[in-house]
């Protein structure tokens, strides 16, 4: 991970857009050591495999159908018909953790018990301990198998502690062509960092705990990893902390996650450049660009321009110190944030996408004098698209049950909405199942119109 690391930064910091070729170099390179480094460790028990890294998987998405044959590590070989199907065809994809005796066999006696079953290992990925060693498999089995019937399976072949959770087919790219994905997106916009993170461990919860936060001093310059929980210092002076209750982290996992912080921090503050020039009804022009905290004075100008009522229906009160919070909601550390130019170059509205744990939070502020002419829905319907993009399941919004414009707004994504009030207070939630992301409407470029 640290050659990644390396090679992601040297690119960057010496030409503003990385070269694919180059890029498609390095990831050949490190498969082949990926794939030599696991063979020499591990022959004779079973061909071996990187990690897939499963993007975060849930309930509610449904298992990958594989496709016909053996997979790369097939273990199916002798059954009647494909490896990984039943009677009827079926299959599923599984993601599978379990402690194995580091010994001699130990993992072949797993790998015949599992082809017994008419179970297909599709990669392997091995994480050693002090008193152990902990392998990771991406397994295609007959659809009828269920999640208890597979751990028991692994039981009597001699795994302890085993954890299963469905994959679907994003979990077949392997190891190091992610991570230098990963890498890459991190290298080219700070605010990728949180979601990397979550890709690159799965299904977890990650918070930024701002410089100053009690927190932030108990953790050392390199980190901590306790068991499901691990926390890593952030470039700004505060901390990562990710947790993941369901699956505890290992070291190698901790060591991945540690090269992509401190890949961050050597490239410093960056947001990708240029922007959108749309136009408006009566012919201006304005420019839709990512902000970051270098925008602090020019937010600070547009919120002294903007009328208490407007200030209140999106902070939900009154407002004091505007400097004492956009610094946060500005930081690439807790999520992204669109600004509106006009031609003079004067920032007249703001839209977030803020990371919320497990969540995802949309805001919007337009100035007065510019409301009403389609620029909150034109930020809302980017910055939703932005969450679709990094596999969000759903967004929300806070806001006044007065604000008829930002319920207006959400309504205009064609996105299937919950509403839910409390003593004034409107929290609208936006679902982005793939079939509703198919079918909203998100503008990307094109000129605006009314809200």
């Amino acid at each position: 991970m640290s050659d990644v690391t390396q090679a992601v930064a040297h690119l960057v910091e010496h030409g503003p857009v990385v070269p694919v070729m180059v890029l498609a170099s390095l990831a050949a390179l490190i498969a082949t050591a990926g794939f030599h480094t696991r063979w020499s460790r591990r022959h004779g028990q079973a061909p071996p495999a990187e990690d897939t890294g499963a993007r975060p998987p849930t309930a509610e998405r449904p298992a990958g159908t594989a496709a016909s044959g053996a997979g790369p590590a097939g273990t199916g070989a002798g059954a009647t018909g494909p490896a990984g199907t039943g009677p009827g065809g079926e299959s599923a994809l599984w993601r599978m953790r379990t402690t194995v005796r580091d010994a001699p066999g130990s993992l072949a006696v797993l790998c015949a018990a599992l082809a017994d079953r008419r179970i297909d290992i599709l990669s392997l990925q091995t994480h050693p301990l002090a008193d152990g060693t902990v392998d990771e498999f991406l397994l295609r089995a007959p659809g009828e198998l269920s999640g208890t019937e597979l751990a028991d399976v692994v039981t009597a072949a001699g795994g302890a502690r085993t954890w299963t959770e469905r994959a679907d087919a994003h979990d077949l790219v392997d190891a190091p062509t992610r991570v230098l994905g990963l890498a890459t997106r991190t290298a080219l916009d700070a605010a990728e960092l949180p979601l990397a993170l979550r890709q690159l461990l799965g299904r977890c919860t990650i918070r930024s705990l701002p410089a100053g936060a009690e927190a932030v001093g108990t953790v050392p310059p390199e980190g901590t990893l306790e068991d499901t929980v691990l926390r890593l210092r952030a470039p700004e002076g505060g901390v990562i902390s990710v947790e993941r209750p369901q699956l505890p982290f290992t070291p190698a996992e901790f060591a991945r996650a540690r090269a992509l912080v401190e890949l961050d921090a050597r490239l410093g503050p960056r947001v990708p450049r240029g922007g959108d020039v749309l136009t408006l009804p009566e012919g201006s022009d304005i420019t839709v660009r990512r902000a970051d905290t270098r925008d602090v004075e020019a937010a600070k100008a547009m919120h002294e321009r903007c009328s208490a009522r407007t200030l209140g229906m999106r902070y939900h009160g009154p407002v004091g110190d505007a400097g004492r919070y956009l610094n946060h909601l500005l930081s690439p550390r807790f999520g992204r944030t669109l600004a509106v130019q006009t031609a003079s170059g004067r920032v007249v509205g703001l839209g977030h996408l803020l990371w919320d744990g497990d969540e995802t939070e949309v805001a919007l502020l337009v100035e007065d004098a510019w409301q009403r002419r389609g620029i909150g829905g034109e930020l809302l319907g980017r910055l939703v698209s932005m969450a679709a993009e990094t596999g969000c399941e759903s967004v929300y919004a806070v806001t006044q049950a007065s604000n008829t414009g930002m319920v207006a707004a959400m309504r205009g994504l064609d996105l299937p909405l919950d509403y839910q009030i409390e003593e004034g207070t409107l929290v609208v939630t936006a679902r982005l199942d793939p079939s509703a992301r198919s079918a909203a409407r998100l503008p990307q470029g094109e000129p605006i119109g009314q809200e």
